[in-house]
């Protein structure tokens, strides 16, 4: 499961801003080959000099990434994704303004050779509460929030801070255990979406270029269990909003460690030459030192 490919989910109302972060992923891609899935290609708007070719099925972004309609067939567009050669590193499915993420997540794990990531739910900081009372909205937008690993709050550039952490607190008690964040202009760097890239993962310390987060790879010397450790960084003490990376297990197998807010996944992995994992946090949240003791002691077998 290690090799599947991640698929993560975008959804969010009309005009949650979906296309702008979509687009700011794009740009920031770190490297890694992202394939974008939307139902039409209409509904993205992809910026124009991000653009290098153009197909009937797919976008070829700069970067080698690209953007692909799956229309009513999301499992043939993911099967037909897979098909490339080398396959993206990492899909994001656009969902609709209707579309429950949850059930498009549960079809993504029906699919050999893909695995589910995080399901990202976009709302509007200005208009979320009033759409969610809405007669014909409301029930949707309700459940969105309700299936969410994280809720990024966009546009809140326009309010004032007090408007910011009221819309904030209504979130943070109607989407259950949902990481909350703020995307001013629809900027969220891509590795808290995503997850620490390839390029990060075990194979040295992740940087970012966002202030209002930090990162830290750690090297882990000796076995650990698993499954004990993953739930620990998922548990929020210790200020880990993601994570991900290689451990030996006390059975002596390489497993692959992946934490989403409140949600966490080992998967068997082959075997590696160095174990590390990296810990994305907010900024001056990160519990270092404790971090460095849980996973280089703390559960190391002797």
């Amino acid at each position: 499961m290690s090799g599947a490919v991640p698929v993560t989910i975008i959804g969010g109302y009309l005009g949650a801003g979906k296309t702008t972060l979509v687009n700011h992923l794009l740009r920031h891609a770190g490297g890694q080959r992202l394939a974008v899935l939307v139902n039409e290609f209409g509904e993205l708007a992809i910026d124009q000099d991000l653009i290098e070719a153009e197909g009937d099925e797919i976008i070829s972004i700069a970067g080698g990434c690209i953007c692909c309609s799956f229309g009513d067939d999301l499992s043939g567009a993911l099967t037909d994704l897979a098909a490339l050669s080398p396959p993206p590193d990492h899909i994001v499915i656009e969902a609709s303004g209707v579309a429950i993420p949850g059930s498009v997540a549960a079809s993504v794990s029906l699919l050999a050779g893909f695995r589910p990531g995080a399901i990202a739910v976009l709302a509007d900081a200005e208009t979320v509460r009033d759409h969610a009372r809405d007669v014909y909205l409301g029930d949707t937008i309700l459940r969105q929030l309700h299936d969410a690993d994280m809720v990024i709050m966009t546009k809140t550039d326009l309010l004032d801070r007090q408007a910011v952490l009221q819309v904030r607190d209504w979130l943070g008690a109607t989407a259950g255990d949902a990481e909350i964040f703020e995307a001013p202009h629809g900027r969220l760097p891509g590795d808290v979406l995503l997850g620490p890239g390839a390029s990060g993962c075990g194979h040295g310390p992740a940087h970012h270029h966002d202030a209002s987060f930090e990162s830290a790879a750690i090297a882990v010397d000796g076995p650990v269990e698993a499954h004990g450790l993953a739930a620990r960084l998922a548990d929020g003490e210790l200020g880990v909003i993601r994570a991900k990376g290689f451990v030996e297990d006390v059975c002596g197998a390489t497993r692959l460690i992946q934490v989403v807010g409140r949600r966490f996944e080992v998967l068997d992995s082959p075997a590696r030459d160095r174990h590390i994992l990296v810990c994305i946090g907010r900024s001056g949240g990160l519990r270092r030192a404790e971090l460095r003791r849980l996973i280089q002691t703390g559960r190391t077998v002797p």
